[in-house]
């Protein structure tokens, strides 16, 4: 035990190992997640100050997708930002201190919690409206997606605090290079000379619990739907709703899918390469796809769109 602890007092940051296997590459890789990082910003923002301005949109579910749309300019920042100084050599852009590598997983697994059961809340708000139209007003009101949005948020933030102070608890010995483009939970785990049992069940119980509650929600509030749909609309509404639908859950079910394999899972993993590009996909590209299919798609907010940035030629129309 005291080699342990003169070797953790050595251990005061990390160095984040990126994607090493294309070094040849990188700036081609730099230049691609960049832009894709640029995208996902816009996007976002641009929802954010439409439908905070324009008075169209000042309804229920509009509410819920600025919501989503600041939960994933921060999500894509806690880690894009990082692995782009990697990519392109800045200064110890590659390092990160003990404290921050702690403070990056907390962050992250807070608003992918929070981004889990927001999503929850949009499926249910999407339910009562088709399902139960004349009840919408009574069981979706302002009072109650506020609250609903606070509870996102709050259980989001509660979700991580458990693994992290057991994570903060292991033993660091060295070496001190974790095999990922963030400091996330496996690669962390797999760098402690401690005994990481408890550790990882934890995680798998935190993850599962997360994941079934607000992935249950979703697949019987669209479940529901489907089957409204098919029995009440005409062929060219319930056409028009099943592409909505389809579109929303192929989102959602790559969102799921990939938190799924990386999360509900009692072991380290050992195809770090592979694990790596599964992040990249609920890290990097839902985030950036999202806005396009929850909001972009979306009539009303296209001619928002055109009324905030193009007024002469919406007024022209």
């Amino acid at each position: 035990m005291q080699t342990y602890m003169q070797n953790w007092t050595q251990v005061t940051e990390f160095v984040m190992a990126g994607f090493a296997g294309v070094h040849e590459a990188r700036l081609l890789f730099f230049t691609l997640f960049f832009i894709m990082y640029l995208f996902t910003l816009a996007e976002n923002l641009a929802i954010i100050l439409v439908v905070g301005l324009d008075h169209c949109l000042r309804r229920l579910m509009y509410f819920f997708l600025t919501h989503l749309s600041c939960l994933e300019i921060w999500y894509t920042s806690v880690t894009v930002p990082k692995m782009l100084a990697g990519f392109i050599g800045v200064d110890k852009g590659k390092n990160i201190s003990y404290a921050g590598c702690l403070s990056q997983l907390f962050i992250f697994t807070f608003l992918g919690a929070t981004e889990c059961f927001l999503l929850a809340a949009m499926a249910y708000d999407r339910y009562v409206a088709i399902c139960m139209p004349l009840h919408y007003g009574s069981l979706v009101s302002w009072d109650t997606c506020i609250r609903l949005a606070a509870a996102c948020w709050l259980i989001g933030f509660l979700t991580p605090i458990l693994p992290i102070y057991l994570m903060s608890q292991l033993t660091f010995c060295g070496p001190n290079i974790v095999d990922h483009f963030f400091c996330d939970a496996s690669p962390l785990l797999a760098l402690s000379c401690s005994d990481v049992t408890l550790k990882e069940t934890t995680d798998f119980l935190v993850s599962l619990a997360v994941l079934l509650a607000s992935s249950t929600i979703i697949a019987v509030s669209y479940g529901n739907i489907l089957w409204t749909l098919m029995h009440i609309c005409s062929a060219a509404e319930r056409r028009k709703a099943f592409s909505t639908c389809a579109a929303h859950l192929t989102v959602v079910s790559l969102f799921y899918g990939t938190l799924f394999f990386m999360y509900v899972r009692t072991r380290v993993a050992s195809s770090i390469n592979f694990n790596k590009v599964v992040s990249v996909f609920y890290s990097i590209v839902t985030p950036m796809l999202n806005p396009l299919i929850y909001s972009l798609r979306n009539k009303e907010v296209k001619g928002a769109l055109c009324r905030a940035f193009f007024p002469k030629s919406w007024k022209g129309q």
